[in-house]
């Protein structure tokens, strides 16, 4: 048996050889690929190790096709060759989210990596570098930049690069905020292409709902085009926190945003890159939560999805023990039984085929 990275493995080889752009190729119709993000030590997304990606396919039952892993660049602007090469031999796919950003802290601008400074090209070098590296890693990646475009927790967001103002830049019909990024994302592929890194199968990422709320920062102003994105993907979460005030259903977030991406990226394959729930918050357990979620996953509710990843995560939230959020499965029993349970029974996750 061998799992379906290694399967993609040899698809990409073959590409190759034929001359074909190598990419993660989308699942046959009604099947999905399984993924998640291991958590690490920090909290800082960059530091996972294949201990823990190991101990959530324990409990989970099933291999991951993909493993997700921040690419700080706080910390490196390098590609993270270490991360990828030990993923590879796990025989799973590098998913790497590309953080150009100075610090993990949220809510703020950026002053060095930010948009203005990407559509300068003051990074081109940097990124030209990145790309010789994965391109030489030769096989295939998952690469996103600009995750949740559309909140305003990430400095890459509309808020704090013009917002709804349309004087600033480019089209004068369209809000700066948004355009600017949809800009920048272009030039980052662009100039990865450039440096042939065809090896990346790059994914455009919102989370489920806008943040915020208002016109001018819809997740469709955010999006760059068809052809520089091969997947779409989403962010849907249950309670971050112990003190979270609401408990939105996974349904009643993915649902609508299903729609808009249906809609607005016809024939790209979708991906569930994020979902989560805390354990300790009153309203949902985590369990029941992910029972839900996966129901409707597992069962043929969103056609065009290809993918799914939980965020197996733990964090601090201040100085109260019970205010610390937890998603991982080996913290929470009987959120690790919903989901060997149900990736057990599903015949849609593809993790494993017969040799040919």
């Amino acid at each position: 048996m061998r799992s379906l990275a290694t399967m993609l493995l040899t698809a990409f080889t073959a590409a190759s050889c034929y001359g074909q752009a190598p990419s993660v190729a989308a699942p046959a119709d009604g099947k999905l690929y399984h993924g998640v993000y291991p958590g690490g030590q920090t909290g800082e997304e960059d530091d996972i190790a294949p201990a823990d990606v190991t101990a959530y396919e324990d409990l989970a039952g099933k291999h991951v096709a993909w493993v997700y892993v921040s690419n700080n660049w706080y910390r490196s602007r390098a590609f993270p060759l270490e991360t990828a090469q030990w993923t590879r031999d796990h025989g799973s796919i590098p998913f790497i989210r590309l953080m150009l950003r100075s610090s993990s802290a949220q809510n703020k601008r950026e002053r060095l990596f930010n948009v203005r400074n990407i559509l300068r090209g003051r990074f081109d070098a940097d990124l030209r570098a990145w790309a010789a590296q994965a391109r030489d890693f030769g096989s295939p990646l998952l690469v996103e930049w600009g995750t949740e475009c559309n909140g305003a927790w990430f400095s890459w967001n509309g808020k704090w690069n013009g917002g709804k103002s349309t004087r600033g830049f480019g089209d004068k019909t369209k809000p700066d905020g948004p355009e600017r990024f949809v800009a920048a994302y272009r030039h980052i592929v662009e100039v990865m292409r450039g440096a042939g890194a065809a090896n990346i199968t790059w994914v455009w990422h919102v989370n489920a709902t806008d943040g915020p709320q208002v016109p001018w920062n819809a997740s469709e102003l955010y999006y760059p085009g068809n052809d520089v994105v091969d997947w779409v993907a989403v962010s849907v979460y249950g309670p971050q926190t112990p003190l979270d005030e609401g408990a939105p259903t996974f349904r009643e977030q993915m649902d609508p945003c299903y729609a808009r991406l249906d809609s607005l990226a016809p024939g790209k394959p979708v991906m569930l890159a994020e979902f989560g729930c805390t354990a300790g918050n009153p309203l949902v357990a985590p369990e029941n939560w992910a029972r839900a979620a996966l129901s409707d996953i597992l069962g043929g509710r969103y056609p065009r999805l290809a993918g799914f990843s939980w965020w197996n995560e733990r964090w601090e939230n201040d100085d109260n023990p019970a205010h610390n959020t937890t998603m991982c499965l080996e913290d929470i029993p009987a959120l690790a039984d919903v989901f060997k349970t149900m990736l057990e029974n599903s015949k849609a996750i593809i993790v494993e085929r017969p040799s040919p």
